[in-house]
């Protein structure tokens, strides 16, 4: 298929997309909740007419009633679906941290999927030249942290999209923990990784559709041919679970969205000795090691901190750290979503974690510094500064990323 020229997609985009790509959610509380991908399906996927559509997604992008939109579409003659790319854990999502699913046929539809994992610039540019797309679309639910990899993988992909010259589409889906304001430390740019390409704050609370505004905006020389399609009817204040919107796992140890609340703070543990919770079946909200017991719940609990309690709790991790073996520690019990600051939560338990127990370890290649974005964290803790002291350290960068950030919020 010979693609068409710049001017005539844009022309054509123009008149079949303006109230899809112009027109933000709906002031009124009430307007009906619609994706960016319903959205697109209502419009007869015009924004996508005479293309073939590439799209990266995973399990997490399927309809009300638990449609994959790859089944969707594919099945639909409006729209020339011929291939997939996955991400991180794959496009049907079988691979734990760190893996993918590689080069495949999805035996649902046959189309072929293609690896995006750890690809980046001429190399993944190369990827979607191969597959003979036109236009890449991008639909994944993401949690709202920095360090969670699919908002790298759209950065990647929008990059990879402007180098092979091709257009690229975002349909937008909730921020599950809201997009009330952002919280924690701003990368600095020399500790980029795929946990962290840019620097943005630690709870960032924009949604992809958002982000990918501000990507284009700020960080990618020239900017790729972008279009959004916004959701209707989502409120910056709600909660995943306002919509009726199924959960499904972004990745397999994202099983809820109470482990998406508190993942912005309690992935910190991943920089420690000590289990974050993987191999259980609440990760990220049960936090622990051998040697721990009662005074560490009992200590932060002494704080008061906003919106959670902590619980003295006993487990025994089916994998990853301490695997088998029964650790102490504690699990976050969240009552006050509003009220709760995921990343001020998560210094006070990792300062009162090294204050409690002797054997408190930082992993040895630092990558606490990768996911805060900086020394700061490490530095100050192990300085035995205060989670008063270490919050306020940044205040000045978030204050700076926060004024960024509201010049691309799209939603009231």
């Amino acid at each position: 298929m010979r693609r068409p020229s710049r001017r005539s997609l844009l022309t054509a985009a123009t008149a079949a997309a303006v109230p899809l790509t112009l027109t933000p959610t709906a002031p009124d509380a009430e307007a009906r909740f619609r994706t960016g991908f319903d959205r697109l399906a209502a419009d007869g996927y015009a924004l996508l007419a005479r293309q073939k559509v590439g799209i990266v997604t995973n399990p997490t992008g399927v309809t009300a009633d638990v449609r994959h939109i790859v089944d969707v579409m594919h099945a639909d003659p409006r729209v020339d679906l011929t291939a997939v790319f996955g991400p991180e854990h794959g496009f049907r999502g079988t691979a734990q941290a760190g893996g993918s699913e590689g080069r495949y046929d999805d035996p649902a539809t046959g189309l072929p999927v293609y690896d995006t994992y750890l690809k980046s610039g001429r190399p993944l540019a190369d990827v979607f030249t191969a597959s003979g797309v036109d236009t890449v679309v991008f639909d994944i639910q993401d949690v709202g942290a920095r360090f969670y990899t699919y908002i790298w993988t759209l950065y990647d992909c929008m990059e990879a999209a402007r180098l092979a010259g091709l257009r690229f589409v975002v349909l937008d889906r909730p921020n599950p923990v809201t997009g009330r304001e952002a919280w924690g430390p701003v990368l600095h740019r020399e500790f980029a990784s795929f946990v962290g390409r840019q620097p943005i704050a630690q709870a960032h609370g924009m949604t992809v559709g958002e982000l990918a505004k501000l990507f284009d905006a700020r960080f990618l020389t020239p900017p790729v041919e972008l279009e959004v399609v916004p959701m209707t009817g989502w409120r910056r204040d709600r909660f995943y679970d306002a919509y009726g919107l199924p959960w499904v796992p972004p990745s397999p140890n994202m099983p809820t969205p109470d482990t998406a609340l508190v993942y912005a703070g309690t992935c910190l543990f991943e920089g420690t000795n000590l289990s974050e919770g993987r191999g259980t079946t609440r990760p990220f909200e049960l936090l622990g090691a051998e040697g721990l017991d009662a005074r560490w719940a009992a200590a932060v609990n002494g704080l008061g901190l906003p919106g959670v309690r902590f619980r003295e709790a006993y487990f025994a991790p089916t994998f990853s750290k301490f695997q088998g073996r029964t650790v102490g520690g504690v699990q976050l019990h969240v009552h006050d979503r509003a009220a709760f600051d995921p990343v001020r939560t998560g210094i006070a338990l990792l300062v009162t974690a090294k204050k409690v127990w002797s054997g408190f370890a930082w992993r040895e290649d630092h990558w606490i510094d990768t996911l805060t974005g900086s020394t700061t964290v490490r530095t100050m803790t192990d300085a035995g500064a205060g989670t008063d002291e270490i919050v306020g350290a940044w205040q000045g960068e978030l204050a700076a990323f926060r004024r960024i950030r509201k010049e691309f919020l799209l939603y009231r």
